[in-house]
């Protein structure tokens, strides 16, 4: 493929600069705010051209699809004009900044037939895949308790994820991933945990006033499991781990947004506890290759937008529980 890439983000080398390398596609043309951030990001990482601006990207004659990893509040905005391109987009989360937004965009690329991919990539992980296997299949029982945790050091405080205006927040950047988890599970797993998990009641601090500098979530699945979505940005250290636990085992996924780092599945029985590694391969470029098989030949994705709409109205149910008004 020849891709087009909104931004010179700090995400882009994980997410699609290292990815495209490995699996071979292009990066054809990017465009930045400053042009010079542009330059430097298209030199270091073999871009083949600068381009004026963002629509420039998306009107680019051989740029075949577009990776949007903008600010939070622009991914809707750009992923429109994507979409009225004719081309197809790979999205950071967030997909919008909330449920009417993203419904507005999944509307529009419903109607004109063009993919939008929210870029949950740990989805297409083996570590993922295989913990949710087992999560269904009997192996730890009935499911009880299900926990995403993620916490991180604080981001500078000129950084976007502070800001109300691009739609920053620590729900919006990590609990969107735990509440993602928790539909999946309820969608695709077994006893416990089937069917559409509901927000119970969630707890946050504010930063200022919209933007969360924590927030816990707090979930209930039809089949009597619980579930909790701890999410960070004022912690002392990195850490995203999923701990799913039966009524005759338990499943701890050591970190589930960078197994490149640590592919670790760690599975305890009444027979014993061992340790699976499911390889180091990144994560995002398992999801490129599914993007790419998507956009190519037509091999079926594991979500789209109904799934982003769905989970951003889950967002919106955890903000107002929280009561985080927005």
């Amino acid at each position: 493929m020849r891709i087009g890439i909104l931004g010179a983000s700090r995400i882009a080398e994980a997410a699609i600069v290292g990815p495209a390398a490995e699996l071979g596609h292009r990066l054809v043309a990017v465009a930045a705010r400053d042009r010079s951030r542009a330059e430097v990001f298209a030199e270091k990482y073999g871009v083949e051209r600068v381009v004026d601006d963002y629509q420039a990207v998306i009107d680019d004659a051989e740029v075949d699809v577009v990776y949007n990893p903008l600010a939070n509040s622009l991914h809707a905005p750009w992923n429109l004009a994507a979409i009225a391109a004719g081309k197809p987009v790979l999205s950071e989360k967030p997909f919008a900044r909330d449920e009417a937004e993203a419904r507005r965009v999944a509307e529009a690329a419903d109607a004109a037939g063009v993919t939008v991919l929210e870029g949950f990539h740990y989805f297409f992980h083996p570590v993922t895949q295989r913990a949710f296997e087992l999560a269904g299949d009997g192996t730890v029982g009935t499911v009880t308790h299900v926990e995403v945790r993620m916490t991180m050091e604080p981001p500078a405080d000129d950084d976007p994820r502070w800001s109300l205006d691009l739609a920053g927040g620590a729900l919006m950047d990590l609990g969107c991933y735990g509440l993602h988890v928790m539909r999946s599970l309820g969608r695709l797993a077994g006893p416990g945990i089937e069917g559409r998990p509901s927000v119970v009641r969630a707890h946050a601090e504010q930063r200022t006033p919209g933007v969360d500098a924590w927030c816990d979530v707090e979930l209930g699945f039809p089949g009597g499991a619980t579930g909790l979505s701890a999410n960070s940005m004022v912690g002392d250290h990195r850490s995203f781990t999923i701990r799913i636990a039966g009524t005759a085992g338990d499943l701890l996924v050591h970190d589930f947004i960078s197994p490149s780092s640590d592919d670790r599945l760690t599975i305890t029985t009444a027979a014993g506890t061992t340790v699976e590694h499911l390889g180091t391969r990144a994560s995002y470029t398992y999801q490129l290759e599914a993007f790419a098989a998507h956009v190519e030949q037509g091999t079926a994705l594991p979500f789209g937008t109904a799934d982003a709409v769905a989970n951003m109205a889950f967002v919106d149910d955890a903000y107002r529980a929280a009561s985080v008004s927005r």
